[in-house]
């Protein structure tokens, strides 16, 4: 981006974070978020920012938009009135789903309740066949006579989707011509646009979403584009999406879909400049806020990306509970683990912590807004470990008193337990909860944690970086600069992208390159005429992708693709390396075959060069000390407390230490050390074995 005065917003479950990028230096603010409201607080930070900077808003640029308001509509339930139209004979399989119990040994289990009701799921006959030839026309005047149901039932979103218009959406686009024109006020949204890919439950699910949302997300996008007209804003507002890449608001309200990760997927991206900045070649994102935390492999500087993603899970955390998306994501694991994790002691006489959270309404106890539970972030104002008086640079004051009659209250008198072994109890427990999420996400990818770097951003990582560090077997911890506000910086590093899908199921050994070839061709041109909304003119960068399988295989491995011709033994090849380094190897004589095709067009986006070390020196005096409680003993200890923009580059100390800034504090404990990179970032790392 060439832009120079340029803002990016991240709207979280707990705090909206600004960062205000100006050609001279950085601001960034936090603020509670206002969740009846969500633009309330992003225009007050954006007011309040800017006045800090001396500017108005006429001054900015561009704004970056990250928000959660798409992801709560589906978890909440608050989207619009839904209906989905689909072939004769097929409205239940969205109800029917996978077939299967995600929690076996639950007899209680319940399974997410569709987004649409089996009375507003109606049915048209037609039918295409899976080449995509016509076995059944669309029955135009059946489809005509739902127009009275839908205006009976005050429907204000409607999903179009039918079997196997993914090889051929006329029918489709036929049925969205007809009712678009019969009811103009109705939000349509067809799978063929949306998710143009085999599988019709998920395709069927994705879309239903998109439609679900897509009226509130383009009214909160109009009234976030007129809130900052109103103080004079005049610049484009781009969008960040799950992928990792921003798109135009145009984009956003046709897709509204697309944007449920924005957030996290932001943070990602600085991560991984992170790793190019210090030649961190396996490393490991780690986003730990108010709500949840977020934990993604990147390697080769490249984080791991995913087609599927569930959103509104009935168990919040049980992978197979929650509303499938087939939609570009970056690949992480989410646990509820953040700083308004609520601990409590199950009946076992266990300290448990989360996934429900105090949000930031009423908040942990130590806010004062009304929260008597006891959360992380009282544990960790207990263990000394926060600052009350400069905790968000003094905009919130937190009652350290609160915070102990939280955790004595909710877990040290219900276990007869002091009340400072209670609150390690809590860090320790969550500490151990994203250590074991960790795990299980490695392995699940063939891969491992240990002689990773683990780079830490957002309020609460900083404070749990090193702890979690040390139980996954990680030497060398990350702090970048602003860390607080991690996932808003990433937004401004993030390019303008698209990526299109396309299912073309064949068997390598027959493929035509021609075919593939005009495929590839085809939907560069789809991608590239949304990416020119945002980059009028310049080069584009495309990476291209097939999803592959040996035959009879249920699922498919991602293979990139080179610019090469696709020809049959390229293929085979690629495909049998991504397979062996995923499962250690191949099944010889297996036929193979590729069922999903994308592109992404992306705006260039050069990594930055690895820095070299700065001189080393002695860190200057500390500004303090404050009575920590070590976490991996216990102990009690005087910690030396440093202003992180006081550190020069090169400056090294030693832990026991807590580095304070104004959007989180880094807890250094002992046995490690400290040091500042070129580039700004705090180097935590322990002693080699």
């Amino acid at each position: 981006m060439t832009t120079r005065t340029r803002l990016a917003v991240d709207i979280g479950g707990t705090f909206t974070d600004l960062v205000l990028s100006l050609p001279d230096r950085t601001l960034s603010s936090k603020l509670l978020t206002t969740h009846a409201a969500p633009a309330e607080a992003v225009i007050a930070g954006t007011q309040a920012i800017l006045a800090e900077a001396g500017l108005d808003g006429s001054a900015l640029d561009l704004v970056i938009h990250g928000t959660t308001l798409a992801t709560n509509a589906l978890i909440e339930r608050k989207g619009a009135r839904t209906a989905l139209i689909t072939t004769a004979g097929f409205r239940d399989s969205l109800e029917i789903a996978y077939e299967h119990r995600f929690e076996q040994y639950d007899l209680y289990m319940e399974r997410p309740a569709p987004l649409v009701s089996r009375d507003l799921r109606l049915e048209v006959p037609e039918r295409m066949a899976a080449d995509g030839s016509v076995l059944l026309p669309l029955d135009e005047a059946a489809l005509l006579r739902l127009v009275e149901v839908l205006q009976a039932e005050r429907i204000e979103a409607a999903a179009i989707s039918f079997l196997h218009a993914y090889v051929n959406p006329a029918h489709e686009l036929r049925a969205l011509d007809l009712l678009s024109a019969a009811l103009p006020d109705v939000a349509f949204t067809v799978s063929s646009e949306v998710c143009r890919e085999i599988r019709e439950y998920e395709r069927t699910s994705t879309t239903v979403a998109n439609a679900y949302v897509l009226p509130l997300m383009s009214r909160y996008l109009g009234q976030m584009s007129e809130g900052l007209a109103a103080i004079g804003v005049r610049c484009p507002l781009l969008l960040m999406m799950s992928s990792g890449g921003i798109c135009t608001v145009e984009t956003a309200r046709r897709f509204p879909v697309r944007l449920v990760e924005s957030g996290p997927a932001g943070g990602v991206i600085l991560a991984r400049r992170v790793a190019a900045l210090g030649g961190y070649d396996r490393a490991l994102s780690f986003d730990m806020g108010g709500t949840t935390a977020k934990i993604t492999l990147i390697d080769d500087f490249a984080p791991q990306q995913s087609r599927h993603f569930e959103v509104a899970r009935a168990y919040r955390f049980a992978k197979g509970s929650g509303i499938p998306v087939r939609i570009p994501v970056i690949d992480m694991v989410e646990i509820g683990a953040g700083g308004g994790s609520i601990g409590r002691v199950d009946p076992l006489r266990r300290i448990a912590v989360g996934p429900d959270s105090a949000g930031s309404d009423p908040g942990p106890a130590c806010y004062d807004r009304g929260g008597t539970a006891p959360t992380v972030t009282d544990a960790d104002v207990v263990l000394g470990r926060i600052d009350p008086e400069r905790f968000a640079d003094g905009k919130i004051v937190l009652r350290p008193e609160q915070a102990l009659a939280a955790v004595a209250a909710g877990i040290g008198a219900p276990l007869g337990m002091d009340t400072v072994e209670a609150a390690r109890g809590i860090t320790e427990i969550v500490d151990e909860t994203m250590a074991s999420a960790a795990r299980v996400h490695a392995v699940e990818n063939g891969k491992d944690t240990a002689g990773r770097t683990l780079i830490a951003f957002g309020g609460a990582a900083p404070l749990h970086a090193a702890r979690l560090a040390q139980k996954l077997g990680i030497r060398r911890v990350v702090i970048p600069v602003d860390a607080g506000v991690g996932s808003a910086h990433g937004f401004l590093d993030a390019p303008i992208a698209y990526e299109v899908v396309r299912t073309f199921l064949v068997r390598i050994q027959a493929l035509d390159p021609d075919l593939v070839g005009t495929l590839f061709r085809d939907m560069h041109a789809e991608a590239e005429a949304v990416v020119r909304l945002g980059v009028p003119a310049g080069r584009l960068a495309a990476t291209r992708t097939a999803y592959m399988r040996y035959r009879g295989q249920g699922h498919e491995i991602a293979v990139p693709l080179d610019d090469s011709d696709v020809d049959p033994a390229s293929l085979r090849q690629a495909f049998e390396a991504a397979y062996q380094r995923l499962f250690g190897r191949i099944i010889p004589k297996l036929e193979i075959e590729a069922v999903t095709w994308t592109l992404a067009v992306a705006e260039p986006h050069d990594l930055p060069a690895r820095q070299s070390d700065p001189p080393s020196q002695i860190a200057p005096a500390p500004a303090g000390t404050r009575r920590l409680i070590e976490s991996a003993t216990g102990e009690p200890l005087e910690a030396a407390v440093y202003q992180r923009a006081a550190l020069p580059f090169g400056a090294r100390l030693s832990g026991p230490a807590a580095i304070v800034e104004p959007g989180t504090t880094t807890i250094v404990p002992s046995g490690m050390t400290a040091r500042v990179a070129a580039g700004g970032e705090l180097i935590i790392e322990a002693p080699m074995p």
